[in-house]
């Protein structure tokens, strides 16, 4: 130790403060009534249901008074991630202390009927959740997302120059995969433009029964790990809260003087050098100054003060007096003014206005929102002159849009992906900007610099972690992404949807942020080069689980489609909207006129690969997504030429969710619509591009349901040409003809021979598949030629 840098005064405020927000800690998880203790404890005064976690929150309550001392004595913008899960009644506390939490709830008063308010609406029914959540000022991590912590924080802090992100990460959480890959993100970070992440590894020993990794290795190894991992390790370790104070103040003031000198020496004097951002290992007891012991096991200090150390209350009237005793250790009576509110000397030691944490504008970042500047998509249009004659590759179309976007947005707009940027076709942006990179380079290195806006890691989970922390604090952002492995962020993605489920509806003073915006390519159907295990169309399935105003679902199914839905997601706001599109050279259908019109209405009938004449059709044929469409045009085409009077209306399907009624989306047709479109009692053929009993669960309610029949991937994949891809799954042109031929009633008459023809064409593919290792010329190079 050095002098300490705490004179005695600051030191007893500053432990009087922890013991206030510990007070205030315990009283959330137990009380009902008597906030202050005025009364001798009783049953009556206890929540009949104890819910919620003690065992992180002392040491969170220890680390935000000690930003808070940070942030007074050196004016720094800082915000709060709790990345331990249950660490939500420290975070309650401290911002109800710090005043944010009255002003935005003023029921919660700053006094003693405040206080019984605050600590009854804890994990009570019609009150606030036992997570740090989208309800608490100050938050941009719900404590549910065990992992994301860290790669919210560095999404958080780029492009925020003067932010400092401070990061606690539980030791249970950091043994989950996300959270161990996010300690790379400062190989990320550009101390020149970019915040700071101040990561606090926080190890108090122990998750809900059994010890954790990192807190049963030595001290060194614990230092070289962190040393390999590009950080500068402070240890702040013990129990005995007046040394651990003193200790915690000497270690940040050197640490914000550390941060300070790193900033310096890139903005000032030009270093590029990637600097050893510094973090803390905080080591402090499990449930510190709670109960020592009850029943007679320890409890303190072990994995029993991880929920609620005291339980059973109504039966054991003896944990009454041990709570009572617990509450009573902190003092309130010198903490709180009869009226029961913090008395004025403490209340002094938060920061003031914005500079307070859980009132700082990025953690509301709808509010510093700024629209982005978006180039007209219609100018990137691809030259459709006839329908199904001209090839493009769609994304990298798409990819032209983007550099623009990129082009005028630099200062608020970044993309995201697994290393996929050029391989999903979307060089383009490398014309404006590079992958950024603060480790070694090579001279062979493709587009590296520090200063680059594509951010590539090979781990989806820290993509979509710094994207979110992105969005959450005023930016936008866009993700690319093989179709196969977006599985991996399914959890992730649940979780921002259930935050902004509870943000866009729920709480107004939440405002919108701009939308998560996926693109899925190298999609099911064109992963025949690489086989079964990169052939998924899942995804879809898992995001319609959320709430219909939160999801959007678009399949185009070529480029100017896909410049349409690409610019319309962009605008958007707290949505997720996800773009499944191929990244191989294809057909191309819709003029840009044509496709605006359509994409516009999300579903349409394309009375050029039609010939009902607005009559009701004997079929229609549906498709949704790229590949079903080319495959449900060729199967229209072979049926023109075999059985030129049967009418056929042929409908692409581009926002998934218009098969919905509009009642559950709003996008979702009415049914008036809906029936206008499929006629009752007339057979629908519809080829999805994902699994086939999505389209059956969106349409269930439909008037004509009994006469869908889909198809799409069912599960049947390997390394195989492209159309073998389509034939094993039955979703091609020839089981699509058959599929009419057995649905349609006027086809009886010709039914047996047609499917007889098609069996035998794809019989014929799979010998010419197996001598020659790839299609059949007429469908490598068939086109649609027939033109009304």
């Amino acid at each position: 130790m050095k002098d300490q840098p705490l004179l005695s005064e600051e030191l007893t405020q500053i432990h009087a403060y922890w013991r206030a927000a510990n007070y205030l800690s315990v009283g959330q998880i137990y009380l009902l009534d008597n906030p202050l203790l005025k009364e001798p404890l009783t049953l009556k005064h206890i929540k009949p249901r104890l819910l919620g976690h003690w065992g992180t929150t002392p040491g969170l309550n220890f680390i935000y008074v000690h930003m808070n001392r940070m942030i007074t004595k050196n004016d720094l913008n800082m915000l709060f991630i709790a990345g331990p899960g249950h660490g939500g009644p420290a975070v309650v506390a401290n911002t109800y202390l710090e005043g944010t939490y009255s002003e935005i709830y003023p029921d919660i008063s700053q006094d003693e009927k405040g206080l019984q308010k605050l600590f009854k609406q804890f994990s009570f029914p019609g009150g606030i959740p036992s997570h740090t959540a989208p309800e608490t000022p100050g938050s941009i991590h719900e404590g549910g997302e065990l992992g994301y912590a860290l790669s919210h924080a560095y999404g958080a802090v780029f492009d925020n120059p003067d932010l400092i992100a401070c990061c606690v990460v539980g030791d249970g959480e950091a043994e989950t995969g996300p959270l161990a890959t996010a300690w790379h993100s400062n190989k990320f970070l550009d101390p020149k433009r970019d915040g700071v992440v101040l990561p606090i590894l926080h190890l108090n020993g122990y998750k809900i029964a059994n010890p954790t990794v990192l807190a049963r290795i030595s001290h060194d190894e614990l230092e070289k790990l962190f040393l390999g991992y590009g950080y500068e390790p402070y240890f702040v370790e013990g129990d005995e809260p007046m040394a651990m104070h003193q200790k915690m103040a000497e270690t940040m003031d050197d640490i914000i003087s550390k941060i300070k000198t790193i900033w310096h020496k890139a903005r000032s004097e030009g270093n590029t050098e990637r600097p050893r951002w510094p973090m803390i290992i905080l080591r402090s007891p499990k449930g510190w100054s709670g109960p020592k012991e009850v029943d007679g096991l320890k409890t303190e200090g072990s994995w029993r003060s991880h929920q609620v150390p005291l339980s059973e209350l109504d039966k054991k009237p003896e944990h009454i007096s041990i709570l009572e005793n617990w509450m009573k250790s902190y003092k309130p009576e010198e903490l709180f003014d009869a009226k029961g509110k913090l008395i004025p000397i403490l209340a002094s030691l938060a920061p003031k206005g914005t500079k307070r944490m859980g009132a700082n504008p990025h953690t509301n970042g709808g509010a510093l929102l700024q629209p982005l500047h978006l180039p007209d998509f219609k100018t990137y249009a691809v030259d459709v002159s006839h329908h199904g004659q001209s090839i493009a590759e769609s994304t990298r179309v798409l990819g032209g849009f983007l550099r623009d976007v990129m082009r005028y947005n630099m200062h608020n707009f970044r993309v995201f992906g697994p290393d996929e940027t050029a391989s999903n076709r979307l060089g383009a942006l490398f014309e404006v900007t590079n992958r950024v990179w603060m480790a070694e380079q090579y001279d062979t290195d493709d587009h590296l610099s520090q200063d680059g806006r594509v951010m590539e890691i090979l781990s989806e989970h820290t993509c979509q972690g710094w994207l979110e922390g992105y969005l959450l604090t005023g930016r936008h952002g866009f993700f690319s992404c093989y179709e196969a492995f977006i599985h991996i962020i399914d959890s992730m993605f649940n979780q921002h949807a259930k935050w902004l489920k509870v943000t866009s509806r729920e709480i107004p003073w939440r405002k919108p942020i701009a939308s998560l915006n996926y693109l899925l390519t190298s999609h099911v159907w064109r992963q025949d080069h690489n086989g079964f295990s990169h052939q998924d169309p899942g995804f879809i399935d898992v995001v319609v689980n959320k709430k219909a105003h939160i999801v959007n679902v678009y399949f185009p199914p070529d480029a100017n489609t896909l410049l349409w839905v690409g610019s319309q997601c962009l605008k958007s706001l707290n949505a997720i909207n996800v773009i499944v599109a191929g990244k191989q050279p294809e057909l191309q259908w819709l003029g840009m006129e044509e496709a605006m019109s359509h994409c516009e209405q999300g579903i349409g009938i394309w009375k050029w690969a039609s010939n009902d004449a607005d009559n009701v059709p004997d079929v229609v044929m549906t498709c949704c997504g790229d590949v079903p469409t080319l495959e449900s045009l060729a199967a229209v085409s072979i049926l023109n030429d075999f059985v030129p009077e049967l009418k056929i209306r042929f409908i692409n399907v581009v926002d998934l969710m218009t098969l919905e009624p509009h009642e559950e989306h709003q996008h979702g047709l009415s049914h008036e619509a809906f029936n206008c479109l499929f006629p009752k009692d007339t057979p629908v053929i519809f080829a999805y591009h994902g699994y086939p009993w999505l389209i059956h669960r969106l349409a269930y309610r439909r008037a004509n349901h009994e006469h869908l029949h889909v198809r799409g991937y069912k599960e049947e994949g390997t390394t195989t040409t492209p159309f073998d891809m389509v034939v094993l799954n039955d979703m091609d042109r020839f089981h699509l003809v058959m599929d009419v031929m057995d649905r349609v009633p006027k086809m009886k008459p010709f039914a047996e021979t047609i499917k007889a023809k098609m069996r035998a064409k794809l019989k014929e593919h799979q010998t010419y598949i197996e001598t020659y290792g790839q299609d059949m010329p007429e469908i490598l190079n068939w086109k649609w030629m027939r033109e009304r």
